[in-house]
């Protein structure tokens, strides 16, 4: 593991196109001349060592998590952005029976895929929905739906594990989803 450790660094200080290029926020690399040398400097995200397998198993289970349930974090994400500028525009009454349109077309569309998603799944998706649109769960349905209704699905998803009041806390927390996600994004994954 090593081994390829050092060749993957080696290879990275050597290409001169990577000079240039910047995966986002995975890696960068810069030139800095010392007494007349070049030498590259290159800043590489960490990268984890597991000494348990079951600690691999755990991030393999939280990659495969994402790679499933980011696309639709980010299809939440357009969708609450596209039902809060239809809002802003409708009064009160329309307002209740758009969202009420809204609630139907996400039930129908997403109840299958839901069901089908694993508890690990589950919970990966409730933080990037936070990360997403910076909002928990808990508080979009409540904006959305009221306060009695995101109550009960509170109680729902706390039978099953969940917490909808959970937020996204990328520094500690959720530092290894974050990379996860960076990494997806930057299309390593």
């Amino acid at each position: 593991m090593r081994k390829w450790l050092l060749i993957l660094l080696f290879v990275g200080c050597v290409v001169p196109e990577l000079q240039a290029q910047r995966i986002r926020g995975v890696m960068r690399q810069e030139w800095v001349v010392e007494n007349g040398d070049s030498i590259p400097e290159v800043e590489i995200m960490p990268v984890y060592v597991f000494n348990r397998p079951i600690d691999l198993r755990r991030y393999r289970r939280m990659v495969d998590a994402v790679k499933k349930v980011y696309p639709l974090a980010q299809i939440a994400k357009a969708k609450m952005r596209e039902m809060e500028g239809e809002l802003l525009t409708l009064d009160k009454k329309e307002q209740r029976a758009y969202i009420k349109k809204c609630y139907k077309e996400i039930l129908d569309e997403y109840t299958p895929v839901a069901k089908r998603m694993t508890r690990t799944q589950g919970k990966v998706f409730i933080k990037l929905i936070d990360r997403e649109t910076d909002y928990t769960a808990y508080e979009l349905i409540k904006e959305f739906r009221g306060g009695f209704v995101a109550g009960f699905w509170q109680g729902i998803g706390r039978i099953f594990g969940h917490n909808l009041k959970v937020e996204y806390d990328r520094e500690n927390v959720d530092k290894v989803l974050e990379q996860i996600v960076v990494y997806y994004e930057a299309g390593l994954l």
